[in-house]
C-alpha cells in the first residue's frame, strides 16, 4: 500500500511539473496585445507639443489666440498612450490615457479634466486620420455624438478637432480647432 502510494505521488508530482511548465512556456510564448503592429497607431502624437486655436472657441475674445501645451507619452510597458494637456490662457488642464483594445481592433481613450469632464471614446485610425467618438448621449432633448479628429498629422505637427453632431454622425460641426507644433527640443519616439 505504501509503494501504491509512493508512486501515486510520484505520478502526481510529474503531472503537477508537467501543468506548470506548460502554463510558464505558454505565458513566455504569447504575445504582448500591446506589441501588434495597430498598438502603435497613436505614435504620432507621441511627444512635447504647442498649442494654438482661435480664442473664442475657448471663451476668448475674438481674433486672439488661444494656447496651451500637451505631452504625451507611453507608460505602463508601452501599452497605453498618455495625455497631460494644460492651457495658462484658460486654466483648462485634463488627462487622458489610450490603448488599444486588439481583441476589437479599436482603440479606446478616457479623458478627465479641473471642470468635472469625464469622457470615453471608442474609435480608429484609418485614411491617415485618428477618429475617436463618445456613445450618443441625451442632453435636454437632443441626442449628442461627440468626437476628436486628429488630421494633418505629419513628424512635427498635426490638426485637432473637437466636433459634435447632433444627427448621430450623419453631419458634424466644429467646436474647437487646436493646431499642435512640436517643440524643438524633443522628437516623439
Amino acid at each position: 500500500m505504501k509503494k501504491a502510494m509512493g508512486t501515486h505521488r510520484f505520478f502526481m508530482f510529474l503531472t503537477l511539473s508537467s501543468i506548470v511548465a506548460t502554463s510558464a512556456y505558454s505565458q513566455e510564448t504569447a504575445p504582448n496585445p500591446c506589441e501588434v503592429p495597430d498598438a502603435s497607431q497613436f505614435d504620432f502624437w507621441l511627444g512635447e507639443w504647442n498649442l494654438t486655436w482661435p480664442a473664442e472657441q475657448s471663451g476668448g475674445k475674438e481674433g486672439d489666440i488661444g494656447a496651451g501645451t500637451n505631452s504625451i507619452s507611453k507608460m505602463l510597458d508601452g501599452c497605453v498612450v498618455r495625455e497631460n494637456f494644460n492651457s495658462p490662457t484658460t486654466g483648462f488642464r485634463g488627462h487622458s490615457v489610450s490603448v488599444y483594445d486588439a481583441k476589437k481592433s479599436r482603440w479606446q481613450q478616457t479623458w478627465v479634466d479641473n471642470s468635472g469632464g469625464y469622457l470615453l471614446f471608442t474609435g480608429e485610425f484609418k485614411a491617415g486620420q485618428m477618429i475617436l467618438e463618445t456613445e450618443p448621449f441625451a442632453r435636454g432633448e437632443e441626442t449628442l455624438v461627440n468626437r476628436m479628429v486628429f488630421r494633418n498629422v505629419t513628424p512635427d505637427s498635426l490638426d485637432w478637432d473637437w466636433q459634435t453632431s447632433k444627427d448621430r454622425g450623419k453631419t458634424w460641426k466644429d467646436l474647437w480647432n487646436i493646431h499642435y507644433q512640436r517643440k524643438q527640443t524633443s522628437r516623439s519616439q
